[in-house]
């Protein structure tokens, strides 16, 4: 049964979240000021529908996988406080996910807006 209450409770406990995630998360903020500054360039240059998406799509995924490395990251902490060599390779791994996950992004990136970009200076 639909539960209006359970439903607002969920969506406030996610926006708490996005709060906490954005105050304590140095990279999650550079990411967002980034991704703002591209959201504005999909919309600035002619895209086609295709493009957009692409972008929309990378740009979320990077915010979303630098929130569940937040995550790993705080766990690990939570499960094993001390320096452990275990704990360590597990939060590399999931940093490497996300670099990996940035790095394609990028290079999606350029070669989506070279043309618009290098049209302005012509």
């Amino acid at each position: 049964m639909f539960n209006a209450r359970l439903l607002k409770r969920s969506f406030k406990n996610a926006c708490h979240g996005l709060v906490y995630t954005f105050r304590y998360e140095q990279n999650f903020r550079i990411e967002i000021v980034i991704a703002i500054l591209v959201l504005f360039a999909t919309f600035y240059f002619p895209l086609s529908l295709a493009q957009r998406i692409v972008i929309l799509l990378l740009v979320f995924s990077v915010l979303i996988l630098e929130i569940v490395n937040s995550i790993l990251e705080r766990l690990i902490d939570f499960l094993k406080p001390r320096i452990d060599q275990s704990a360590r390779i597990i939060k590399d791994m999931a940093a490497a996910a996300l670099l990996l996950a940035a790095i394609v992004s990028v290079v999606i990136g350029v070669m989506i807006f070279y043309p618009y970009i290098r049209q302005l200076f012509l």
